[in-house]
């Protein structure tokens, strides 16, 4: 969503790079190409205003001025503020002290609320509560089925008792659902109510009914990501109707221009709590304004990244992999890998994942060319294999890659690319988990040496080449010489302890004396 605002900031950065110190005109033509883009993304003009007054202001100052490098510190100053106007810090659900926790949606029709009432009790039985989702939207047609089948994807509680399609008063199926959270015991309680116009005073007036009927502890606006400026008009009307207490954004994954993120938390004061990125259930989580920041100026978001990973990664499989690898590369076999080639997908979608590393939006469209379907293809030639070819895949000859193509439904070149490919990843992995570095990479110190090239054997010496010039080669010859004269052990006197001018050698008498005819030639 916010690819096109990267871009067009990693351009005006670009063009402070190199620079010692930065001029006022300098700093004028950053916050101009800053503000264009802002505006290009969709976001609110106050909002913009606001943003590009902070960053002169800043920037002008002492702050940037004597720092060591200008363009990063404007870098910062702006990371700094987009994190403002995106909320500032993550902003947490509260939940009651006592009974069950209530939390009431609100939004525009088709904003994607029935569906986040889903995603939203999915997280919250993840975090170790008991949702149950309550079907309030009795308008639109089917809307209390859809719920139900959410409920289902999700594996949480439903309670719809009204079969909606225009029957039923929505009210008193809200002030019900209470009790009946009561009596099974279930702690959090997501109300999902009809869409509606901010203009419909009909349908404005039923939500606050809902919400001086059930008192919700928590509740949330759904925007619609890819609205625009007309999220921030909307967001208004809904604070002067309903007075929501936070902002959750749907349609993340959309193409839009991605506007609505950075207005909505800046004009209403609601922080935004949850975004929503994708269909499936699982694809939604808590909002993070400093990642979201780090995000949009392209310096990926690793702290995601590693959640999800202690989120899916199983700590005793990876201590037995990296064990494994320990050992010896053959330890590590294809099983091992397909193993975690299967944990790595239950992670998400891999552009989604290459995107969340820092510098990535240089190879963005190799990355969104990626499709998930390769990883499956992986997995059928793998699980076409016998057990003794996977656990040892140096027996794999031309005759085997033949039945194991036509086992997967691949070409032969495919399988072969895919054992040479493995044989290169293990030996690299095995390198670095033994701790010897990279193989093909300089050492680096404290973390083992660097391949092949640092294990290069020093060569023989060569005999010692005489000179060239006459004169000089008499005089080495006659060192020569001397040095045979005076035995073995007149070459060890300048090696040994004592330094090179032979204090404490304790070799020879102490009355040495060099022959006249060497003295001569020194």
């Amino acid at each position: 969503m916010f690819d096109t605002l990267s871009d067009r900031l990693a351009a005006t950065f670009k063009n402070l790079r190199g620079k010692g110190r930065l001029s006022e005109a300098d700093i004028d033509a950053t916050a101009r190409e800053i503000r264009i883009a802002l505006l290009e993304a969709d976001v609110a003009l106050p909002v913009v205003r606001a943003f590009i007054a902070r960053i002169k202001e800043r920037a002008t100052g002492a702050e940037v001025s004597g720092a060591l490098n200008p363009a990063q510190q404007v870098i910062k100053i702006v990371n700094e503020e987009l994190i403002a106007i995106l909320g500032g810090e993550t902003r947490r659900l509260k939940y009651a002290k006592s009974g069950p926790t209530v939390i009431m949606l609100a939004g525009l029709q088709g904003a994607g609320k029935t569906t986040l009432a889903g995603k939203l009790g999915h997280w919250l039985k993840a975090q170790k509560h008991t949702p149950l989702l309550v079907a309030c939207d009795l308008q639109r047609p089917n809307a209390v089925t859809q719920l139900e089948v959410m409920a289902g994807r999700a594996g949480v509680a439903f309670y719809g008792p009204q079969p909606g399609n225009g029957v039923g008063d929505p009210v008193q199926v809200a002030r019900d659902s209470i009790e009946y959270a009561k009596q099974k015991q279930f702690d959090v309680v997501i109300v999902d109510t009809a869409g509606r116009l901010g203009i419909d005073a009909e349908l404005m007036q039923q939500a606050a009914d809902i919400r001086a009927a059930i008192d919700p502890d928590e509740v949330l606006f759904v925007v619609d990501a890819m609205v625009g400026q007309d999220a921030v008009t909307t967001a208004q009307a809904f604070l002067d109707g309903v007075d929501f207490t936070g902002v959750v954004l749907s349609k993340l994954d959309g193409d839009a221009r991605g506007g609505a993120a950075l207005s909505v938390a800046h004009v209403t004061g609601r922080q935004i709590m949850f975004a929503s990125n994708g269909e499936k259930v699982d694809e939604f989580d808590a909002f993070h304004p400093d990642r979201m920041a780090s995000r949009i100026l392209g310096m990926g978001d690793m702290l995601s990244l590693i959640e999800k990973a202690e989120q899916t990664f199983s700590q005793a499989e990876a201590e037995k992999i990296a064990a494994k690898l320990k050992s010896g590369p053959k330890a590590f076999t294809l099983d091992d890998f397909l193993s975690q080639l299967e944990q790595v997908q239950k992670m998400g979608s891999i552009s989604k994942l290459l995107g969340m590393l820092p510098g990535m939006g240089q190879i963005r469209d190799q990355i969104n060319n990626i499709d998930d379907k390769d990883v499956n293809r992986v997995g059928a030639i793998i699980k076409s294999m016998t057990p003794v070819e996977r656990a040892e895949p140096e027996l794999i000859n031309g005759s085997r890659r033949a039945r194991i193509a036509k086992g997967s439904g691949v070409q032969v070149g495919e399988v072969k690319n895919l054992v040479e490919r493995f044989f290169e990843a293990r030996k690299m992995m095995s390198a670095m988990a033994s701790g010897k570095g990279m193989p093909g990479m300089p050492g680096i110190p404290g973390m083992g040496g660097g391949g092949k090239k640092s294990a290069k054997k020093a060569q023989p010496a060569k005999g010692k080449r005489k000179s060239g010039n006459p004169l000089k080669r008499a005089q080495e010859e006659a060192a020569a010489a001397e040095r045979k004269a005076l035995g073995p052990g007149a070459g060890d006197a300048a090696q040994a302890p004592g330094g090179a001018f032979g204090l404490g050698a304790g070799k020879g008498p102490a009355d040495f004396e060099l022959p006249k005819e060497f003295k001569d030639l020194l």
